[in-house]
């Protein structure tokens, strides 16, 4: 697989409806928000994570798209199947002495995970990896509004312990986010591509996964999550023709309806100007 060529920055807008999109097990489990703002809050890590999850479920079995930070994962047995696989002899906590066996046991882990050579790694653990420093990188979302996070009762019919049996009914809470837009904005580098070996079929999957991580990650806590808005802008120079902050400027979102948001509808997201010299925009949703 060739590495990809050319710089990318994107914007992405998703949306959440009576859900809880990103919990902060800190504050009970509460939506993220802003103390100053009171606009949601969704980590890089949360949304790492569901690409993560996509590419488990939609590649899994074909070689080179394993997952390496996944769910009750051992990172250091994903270690030693490097050092197995290329006949190498470890060193607790050290890279191979000789720099080409290094960077060897680093190579492995980029070519069979797609985690790795995509977001990078630190895997100088007991079983050392060295470390990656990965091509993609995501900001934290923020909602386009304030939020303002609804604490729901529910029961449960059922219980526990028998010793439970005459209570009637046992009483929990969850909270949601009634309704939210939240814009999240990436970057891809080219030269950090190439030492990792993040490809453009890595980079099509990436794409995929984004328009499509909540379609198999539904639970009751998230409620209806949805990817709306996909805005690509691709940069004829591999260092890039414009800085990312001017591209993002460009993609403004506003209100068309009064009152509390409801919906996707209340909001309308829109292009306004043209792009630099040697930048083209591609929406991929």
């Amino acid at each position: 697989m060739s590495f990809i060529e050319h710089r990318y920055d994107f914007v992405l807008f998703f949306d959440v409806e009576n859900g809880n999109p990103n919990g902060d097990p800190d504050a009970g489990n509460m939506p993220r928000i802003d103390p100053e703002t009171g606009r949601g809050l969704v980590t890089d890590v949360c949304l790492k994570r569901k690409v993560r999850n996509y590419v488990e479920l939609a590649r899994s079995e074909q070689a080179g798209f394993r997952i390496y930070v996944q769910e009750k994962a051992v990172l250091n047995d994903r270690h030693n199947e490097a050092y197995t696989a290329l006949n190498l002899k470890k060193e607790s906590g050290k890279l191979p002495k000789n720099e080409k066996d290094a960077r060897a046991v680093t190579r492995w882990m980029c070519d069979n995970f797609y985690d790795v050579r995509t977001f990078g790694a630190v895997m100088s653990t007991e079983v050392n990896c060295g470390q990656v420093r990965g091509p993609v990188q995501f900001t934290f979302a923020r909602s386009e509004e304030p939020v303002v996070p609804a604490e729901i009762s529910i029961t449960r019919m059922a219980v526990t312990n028998g010793r439970d049996l005459d209570k009637e009914r046992t009483m929990g809470r969850k909270f949601i986010v009634p309704y939210g837009l939240y814009r999240m904005e990436g970057f891809i580098s080219a030269p950090l591509a190439e030492k990792t070996g993040f490809s453009e079929e890595d980079l099509e999957l990436l794409w995929e996964s984004l328009a499509g991580m909540f379609e198999n990650d539904r639970s009751a806590a998230r409620g209806k999550m949805s990817s709306r808005k996909l805005f690509v802008f691709r940069h004829e120079k591999r260092m890039g023709n414009a800085p990312a902050q001017a591209l993002f400027d460009l993609v403004q979102c506003r209100r068309v309806t009064e009152g509390p948001a409801r919906s996707f509808a209340d909001y309308a997201i829109e292009v306004r100007g043209d792009c630099p010299s040697g930048v083209c925009l591609e929406e991929k949703l």
